[in-house]
């Protein structure tokens, strides 16, 4: 019987492919970064069917070891249970395929324990630029790993005076969010406005919450604790329970005597959890309760009223810290400054806003 000689297989190289297509390696190296503006179509074409023929992968190692990081962006954020956080990792992932790099995403759920471990093991894993989407008071945890070279970005929050170090950053302008919001409804004649949140430990809830209290004294309306429902300090941030914990807050906030005519959610879900609650007690959305959100997910537009809401640009915001990220990685000698990148926020008018109660 004679014995069937095993074939042998060699690992593809980034040679085989040039000369499969008929190009240099520093040709296909720029289709494989997503650096392939200055290429003709045909050329870029025929690279990636030579890849696809051939089974070419990159070694993520081999990467590493030539230029000290792996094309991965980590996203570290609260829960990709509030939708939001799925269309943040998305908008990420679009800009980063385009630089030929991927994402890596966990959830945090704001505990930054968790947070620390994640960016640890990312780092482990030569993982180089990670976004954070926790807006911390604090970020102290991530301070061993920014020494050691760690480049990173923070989304919704802006420098705080007890920072450590400085970092990037991109945000909207969450006071000025807080008083578009309040503003839109105390000219719909509201004077008594609720805000339901989960623990008011962020910077952009911080914020928020400032530009709630700025917007009523410009309108000379006094600032009334008992219309602020926050849930207690040991509870959830409200990522994963935002339309519950909305819910909630919206039932006792509106009854109170002398109770709120419109309410203001942290978040999206927080205000549709509000739908909810006005309901349960017997109030109709918006002729008897006006509720506005934060963020403007893919829910807002198809609840019914549909959700009036802060829009955040967040395909740009995040096409900016991916690229931002990506700079400073291929760039790590250039000591440039540190950049608050500052957005806008809009004012999305639907239908859960209306005239205040006669």
């Amino acid at each position: 019987m004679v014995k069937e000689k095993k074939k042998s297989f060699r690992e593809v190289t980034i040679q085989d492919v040039a000369r499969l297509a008929g190009v240099s390696p520093s040709s296909v190296s720029n289709v494989l970064n997503g650096r392939f503006e200055r290429m003709g179509k045909e050329t870029v074409a025929r690279i990636q069917r030579a890849i696809k023929q051939l089974g070419y992968t990159p070694s993520l190692v081999a990467r590493q070891l030539k230029t000290g990081y792996v094309p991965i962006i980590g996203l570290i954020v609260p829960s990709v249970a509030n939708p939001f956080w799925g269309a943040f990792a998305s908008a990420a992932e679009e800009t980063a395929l385009r630089h030929g790099f991927r994402v890596l995403l966990c959830n945090s759920e704001r505990n930054l324990t968790r947070e620390q471990s994640y960016a640890e093991d990312m780092w482990a894993q030569g993982i180089r630029a990670i976004i954070f989407g926790s807006s911390s008071l604090s970020l102290t945890h991530l301070f061993s790993l920014v020494e050691r070279g760690l480049h990173t970005i923070t989304f919704d929050r802006h420098t705080q005076q007890d920072d450590s170090f400085d970092i990037d950053s991109v945000s909207i302008d969450n006071m000025l969010a807080g008083r578009l919001a309040t503003e839109h409804l105390i000219a719909l004649g509201h004077r008594r406005i609720g805000l339901l949140s989960g623990p008011i430990r962020t910077v952009s809830r911080i914020d928020r919450l400032r530009g709630y209290r700025a917007a009523l004294a410009n309108a000379g309306i006094p600032f009334d604790p008992h219309l602020i429902w926050e849930a207690a300090s040991d509870s959830p941030f409200g990522d994963i329970e935002g339309a519950a914990l909305g819910r909630m807050g919206a039932r006792e906030v509106l009854s109170q005597e002398n109770s709120a005519t419109a309410i203001i959610g942290i978040n999206d879900l927080y205000a549709l959890g509000a739908y909810a609650g006005a309901h349960d007690v017997g109030l109709s959305v918006p002729s008897a309760c006006s509720i506005i959100g934060f963020d403007d997910i893919m829910f807002a537009e198809i609840a019914q009223p549909p959700l009036t809401t802060i829009r955040q640009p967040l395909q740009e915001m995040l096409r900016v810290a991916v690229e931002c990220l990506i700079e400073r990685l291929e760039k790590a000698d250039d000591a440039r400054s540190v950049a608050h990148h500052s957005f806008p926020p809009e004012l999305i008018i639907r239908g859960s806003t209306g005239p205040a109660p006669t």
